[in-house]
């Protein structure tokens, strides 16, 4: 994820504000919705770093948080 991209993001922005920036290649990670409001979380690989990915929480399709996350890499041990 470049950085001058990161650094245009703002808490608040609309889902259709963020893919603008950051593109449409994200996947779904949760959806759901109850009385009072709905919920989406998107994901965005750091391609080439596989291992590191984004979240990006909307409530109510307004931005509330994002963080970073990375996936264990496991090494195949030979006997």
């Amino acid at each position: 994820m470049r950085k001058s991209k990161m650094e245009q993001l703002e808490l608040g922005m609309s889902k259709l504000q963020v893919v603008n920036i950051l593109g449409s290649s994200y996947s779904i990670a949760q959806k759901e919705a109850n009385a009072t409001d709905t919920i989406e979380v998107i994901s965005y690989r750091n391609v080439p770093f596989d291992e590191e990915f984004y979240l990006f929480r909307f409530k109510n399709n307004k931005l509330e948080k994002w963080h970073r996350e990375f996936q264990p890499i496991y090494k195949e041990i030979k006997p």
